[in-house]
């Protein structure tokens, strides 16, 4: 859970300063990664500068290190369990599923791409989705003779739209899930019908906007027989439906779900060490341990912010209740924060300014707009920004202006539809 501490009655403005340039500074650098420095590079010393200048103690940036400690090792475990399914081969199997599915027809293909794109993003976070599944889209895309475009744009805004259903979706449910004090099967059902809606708004308007990237071709490819059936890994299918069960039922039989994501890992790991599919450098490498230790130090690069003028201000002009104009204003202040310093910063302001016992409602609206809003801009989320360089590798550059006509398009639709499905709920 998100530390809260104290405010301070006589926050120096010129350490609030500070605070936000180095804010900024981290975000620009983990965008650009300047000689392909790791994001921790930059906001590892910018922590340190913070305690340096009494921004905050040593003592209050542990606690905040502790705080988002739990967070992290769950976060580093699906990112491993996501690995160690593509060393199994389930993404290349989803591919072939997708083209065979699609049947030559190009609206067909995004039908399935959005479904996979939401399934994964659900069980095994947005950073799968972005890394491993974008990749076996737009070759499904390829094969097929039709434009990747759709697919690609389509890989990057379910990576966020689709990221509510479940604490493991992303990092900011994680947070959120942590200050709700409900059980993970609870979170899950409460957000089910918002990730529905979101997902069937993303879907209408992106056939309305890729209208003429979903002609069918010419001339379809012809796909030789054993490109179309690869195999089912079942084995790995099933270890991924008993851990995604083991997350509803953890709550019951009290284990953590980060004991039931660590349990799916080692499950699908092990084997594929065996067979080697993969090597313990790989595995060492795909929990991001530099990303992880970015995550620590962009907390606490945060908190002094969190907790000073700027959270209280923010907190003055934060909604209560649950009501549905309560609910959409909480929504929409997320989401313009997610745009304006990134989802992660933005749900951690926001977690403080709401104080030490918020309503579930406006946490869980405060969660659609930080996860709904970032598809408007390229800088909203981290997982936005690892999409563009994901793409950009494989020959499918974004195009500005048109994620951002998209963006206008999806971000105030999905988000009203999705916090109106959140209020039916509550």
């Amino acid at each position: 859970m998100f530390v809260l501490r104290p405010r301070r009655s006589g926050d120096d403005d010129a350490v609030i300063v500070v605070v936000v340039a180095l804010i900024v500074l981290v975000l620009v650098a983990a965008v650009v990664r300047p000689h392909g420095l790791p994001e921790v590079a930059v906001a590892g010393p910018a922590a340190l500068l913070l305690t340096v200048i009494g921004a905050l103690t040593p003592a209050q940036a542990l606690d905040q290190l502790r705080a988002l400690a739990p967070t992290v090792v769950f976060l580093a475990a699906i990112l491993v369990l996501a690995h160690a399914t593509d060393a199994h081969g389930v993404f290349r199997w989803v591919a072939s599923m997708l083209r065979r599915s699609a049947r030559g027809s190009p609206v067909r293909l995004l039908a399935w791409v959005f479904v996979a794109c939401a399934a994964t993003t659900a069980v095994l976070s947005l950073d799968a989705t972005v890394v491993l599944l974008t990749p076996a889209v737009l070759a499904a895309a390829s094969a097929m003779g039709v434009s990747r475009r759709p697919a690609s744009y389509a890989s990057a805004h379910l990576s966020n739209s689709a990221s509510t259903l479940m604490p493991v979706s992303n990092l900011t449910n994680l947070l959120v899930f942590s200050a709700t004090g409900i059980g993970f099967a609870h979170f899950t059902v409460l957000m089910a019908l918002p990730w529905v809606a979101a997902i069937g708004v993303e879907f209408a308007i992106a056939r309305a906007f890729f209208a003429s990237d979903l002609r069918p071709p010419a001339q379809p490819s012809a796909e030789p027989a054993a490109v179309r059936a690869v195999p089912a890994p079942r084995a790995a299918l099933a270890v991924l439906a008993l851990t995604l069960a083991g997350f509803a039922l953890s709550e019951f039989v009290g284990v953590g779900p980060v004991w039931v994501a660590v349990a799916g890992a080692v499950a699908l790991a092990v084997p594929a060490l065996r067979a080697g599919r993969t090597r313990p450098r790989s595995l060492l490498a795909a929990s991001a341990p530099f990303f992880l230790l970015f995550v620590l130090a962009l907390g606490v690069v945060v908190a002094p912010l969190a907790t000073g003028i700027v959270g209280d201000r923010l907190a003055d002009v934060l909604p209560t209740g649950e009501s549905l104009p309560a609910l959409l204003t909480m929504a929409a202040i997320a989401a313009v924060a997610a745009n304006l310093v990134n989802n992660l910063p933005a749900t951690l302001l926001l977690l403080a300014a709401l104080g030490p016992s918020p309503s579930t409602g406006l946490l869980l609206a405060m969660l659609i707009g930080v996860n709904l809003g970032p598809n408007l801009t390229y800088t909203g989320s981290l997982a936005t920004m690892l999409w563009r360089r994901v793409v950009t590798r494989v020959g499918e550059p974004p195009h500005l202006g048109t994620f951002t006509r998209l963006g206008l398009m999806t971000v105030p639709t999905t988000l009203a539809c999705a916090v109106f499905a959140l209020w039916l709920v509550l």
